[in-house]
């Protein structure tokens, strides 16, 4: 398939990109037929919109040819190699897919189902067994997306805009486009505020809000121009709300650990165990979803502030 990818021409491949696009919108579709609804939210979120985003801000500034390769690559392909090898490997052991008897179907779904509304207390309980039963692997998960965006800024970093000047719109200078998505963000941000204070009780939370509310400052970036939006949110600001995002969740815990309770364990932080686990459970959504924004957001930065190819294909 990679092969095949780089026998179209660039601007076939931008079809390419918006057919991944509409295969994402489609499977989060079927999540919502499966009754899947925290699922779907994320792949519309994630898979049809940013990652579309990015993919399309990743061709722009790619050129016709591959540059001349500068190092042997049978070392790298070596080590991927091996890596999915051993991770194959792993995965024989593992129960087939679907599977009713298997060990998560038998033991751990049954004992979250019937305990979370009196332990937990929350509505959503896609919420309660992510923050609260594995909050240890959400706070994980945490830390990779924090860590993915230091790898953006030690690869990339983030440059000053150089192709749009302040005031003038990168996709065109139309009065209506303006008028409409001043109004459209304001919207944007609200609904990714009520996706992210709402997840405890429907679909949603701080990774879905994290996204949401950074595609208002990729429309944003689209329309008004790099030098606005990067006065509204500088690039230095974004890599200490990523890390505060991780102070947070991670104190939370920490403040459970003081007042005499294992670490990550909400029932502590209240005088009553499941308003405990409400608070815990609003403030590591909260963290989760600074993080998010911030890093998508900062990888939005590389791609926009790295200087386009005079060629065009």
């Amino acid at each position: 398939m990679v092969v095949a990818l780089v026998a179209i021409r660039k601007n076939d491949l931008f079809a390419v990109v918006m057919l991944f696009g509409i295969y994402s919108f489609l499977t989060a579709v079927l999540f919502m037929d499966l009754d899947a609804v925290d699922v779907a939210f994320t792949e519309a979120a994630v898979g049809a919109g940013i990652s579309t985003v990015l993919m399309l801000s990743t061709l722009r500034l790619t050129k016709r040819y591959e540059a001349a390769r500068r190092r042997n690559p049978i070392l790298p392909l070596l080590v991927v190699g091996i890596t999915g090898a051993a991770l194959i490997y792993g995965l024989m052991d593992a129960p087939q897919f679907g599977d009713p008897m298997a060990p998560v179907h038998q033991h751990m779904a049954p004992r979250f189902i019937q305990d979370s509304p009196t332990e937990v207390g929350v509505p959503n309980m896609v919420t309660s067994v992510l923050a609260s039963y594995r909050g240890y692997d959400t706070l994980g998960e945490t830390t990779v997306i924090f860590t993915a965006g230091l790898a953006v800024l030690l690869l990339l970093g983030i440059r000053e805009g150089q192709n749009t000047r302040p005031g003038r719109l990168a996709i065109g200078d139309t009065l209506v486009l303006r008028v409409v998505v001043k109004v459209l963000i304001a919207f944007i941000m609200l609904y990714a505020l009520y996706v992210q204070f709402h997840g405890d009780y429907g679909a949603g939370g701080g990774f879905q809000a994290g996204v949401i509310f950074a595609t208002a400052f990729v429309i944003y970036d689209l329309v008004f121009g790099e030098a606005d939006v990067r006065r509204v949110m500088p690039p230095h600001w974004l890599g200490r709300l990523a890390a505060a995002g991780i102070f947070l969740y991670a104190g939370t815990g920490v403040v459970s650990m003081f007042l005499g309770a294992p670490f990550l364990d909400y029932n502590a932080l209240a005088h009553d165990p499941v308003h405990g686990q409400h608070l815990g459970i609003l403030l590591i959504e909260l963290g989760v979803g600074t993080t998010v924004f911030a890093v998508i957001l900062t990888i939005f930065y590389a791609f926009s502030g790295m200087r386009r190819p005079h060629q065009v294909s």
